[in-house]
């Protein structure tokens, strides 16, 4: 007969390092004031949940290797940003802000696969909600099963008897453990519950994926530890006040982490964007408009367009605001910097307004070009040539520097009927070059000036 034993251990919320006794600062991670006090059930002689046959050493020579079994997603993008579908018994971690749309991606997703019968465990919605939420969703199917419950028990007795081709637990924060006596979502109860399944998951080669919360911060709430188990880590993210969400690999083990999925937020669910620059660009991007300029950015191994837009106006209230969305503030700081030490302008005792179209948030220096073109173009209040497009990245001494992969930011820019490109001098060696579009070589910021309001005598 199993005994049970209580103990109380001290968990890092950071990294989730275990100690026996408190400690300002967690030894493993350095946080200071992280570690929380559990209660735990220590039990002896009771059975594990998971893989419970034993295992013995294998040479590596030994170990055959077979092409991984994936199960294709209804949606594209999904299986764009997993590698080309979920991977047999693979465990998948999707974190996001609440209300972003990660429980409707899911749901929308699995309602569509046909042939696979799919358990979707709930610990946060009745099943009157999800099936209100299906219903607007358009989507009916006789092969998904609703569990609401937050019992680690209860949840694999139900999986035992339903024997699905694929689990969703919405969310590995609400779940809990009996044999943890803390509450759920605190370190111990998420380590233990996300272990628990993933042993299942490796033993029955049935696929999971778990929803996640995340902090304040941004990162999946729960100890790092929580991302370390899992074999793929997505997170869903974008403005709420916007219709774009971006779906992004962090952690793959089965794919590359350089794809993303972008998706459009409509009455009926998600609904895939193929082609983002369209999207992104504002219909009137030709049109003699000031502070307005078009770079080409990348997210992972995807080109697209971005409508970067500035305006510069004199300081109203002595000290001159610098306001930024979607865009680094530091960069911008450093770049304005720039542009009064190397170029001379002055823009010293000017408010600047920065803001990227569509609510995205880009991260690529080779935005650089396009941001101070736009920064300039307001300055000026001077329109930049129609079908002009900028790719590189500035350095602090005022030079142009190379970018990667600019042989498809070219491409993309040329499908969409761009006629001219600013690039860094010395970007284009052994590229195939478009014939359609003109691609300008620019070895530092005044070239570009003197080359784009050279006739306007700027």
């Amino acid at each position: 007969m199993a005994t049970v034993k209580t103990k109380s251990v001290y968990f890092c919320n950071n990294c989730g390092y275990e100690s026996a006794k408190f400690v300002g600062q967690c030894p493993a991670c350095g946080q200071w004031n992280t570690m929380v006090e559990e209660k735990v059930h220590i039990g002896t002689g009771g059975k594990k949940k998971g893989l419970v046959r034993s295992t013995r050493p294998v040479r590596l020579s030994e170990i055959e290797v077979s092409e991984e079994t994936r199960i294709p997603m209804p949606s594209d993008e999904l299986n764009r940003v997993l590698g080309g579908g979920l991977v047999a018994g693979s465990l998948t971690l999707i974190g996001g802000e609440p209300g972003i749309g990660k429980s409707t991606l899911l749901l929308q997703n699995i309602l569509s696969m046909r042939g696979r019968r799919i358990l979707y465990v709930s610990g946060e919605e009745s099943a009157t909600q999800l099936k209100l939420r299906a219903d607007r969703l358009g989507k009916v199917s006789d092969n998904t099963y609703i569990l609401c419950e937050t019992q680690l028990d209860g949840i694999f007795t139900q999986i035992e008897n339903v024997k699905p081709d694929l689990v969703v637990v919405d969310s590995v924060q609400t779940i809990m453990s009996s044999e943890i006596e803390s509450a759920a979502g605190s370190v111990s109860q998420v380590r233990e519950c996300a272990a628990s399944l993933l042993r299942y998951a490796k033993e029955s080669g049935v696929p999971v994926i778990l929803v996640g919360h995340i902090n304040k911060e941004g990162a999946i709430a729960g100890p790092k530890v929580l991302e370390h188990i899992v074999d793929t880590v997505l997170q869903f993210e974008g403005d709420r006040q916007y219709l774009y969400r971006l779906l992004r690999a962090i952690k793959n083990r089965f794919g590359s982490t350089s794809e993303i999925g972008i998706y459009e937020m409509i009455d009926r669910g998600l609904r895939e964007v193929r082609n983002p620059s369209e999207m992104l660009l504002s219909e009137n991007r030709g049109s003699a408009m000031s502070g307005t300029a078009i770079g080409v950015t990348m997210e992972g191994v995807r080109p697209f367009m971005v409508e970067v837009q500035a305006l510069v106006s004199p300081a109203a209230y002595g000290t001159p605001q610098r306001s930024v969305t979607g865009f680094d503030q530091r960069r911008l700081n450093m770049l304005l910097a720039v542009l009064e030490k190397r170029a001379r302008f002055r823009l010293g005792q000017k408010d600047v307004f920065l803001n990227i179209a569509g609510g995205l948030k880009v991260t690529d220096p080779a935005l650089d070009l396009a941001v101070v073109a736009a920064v300039m173009s307001s300055n000026f209040d001077l329109s930049l040539p129609p079908g002009t497009a900028f790719a590189g990245e500035v350095g602090l001494s005022g030079e142009v520097r190379t970018v990667v992969r600019m042989e498809q930011r070219i491409a993309e820019a040329a499908k969409l009927g761009f006629k001219t490109i600013y690039i860094p001098k010395g970007n284009i060696k052994g590229i195939n070059l478009p014939g359609n579009i003109n691609v300008v070589e620019v070895g530092l910021v005044q070239d570009m000036f003197q080359h784009l309001f050279d006739r306007n005598n700027h």
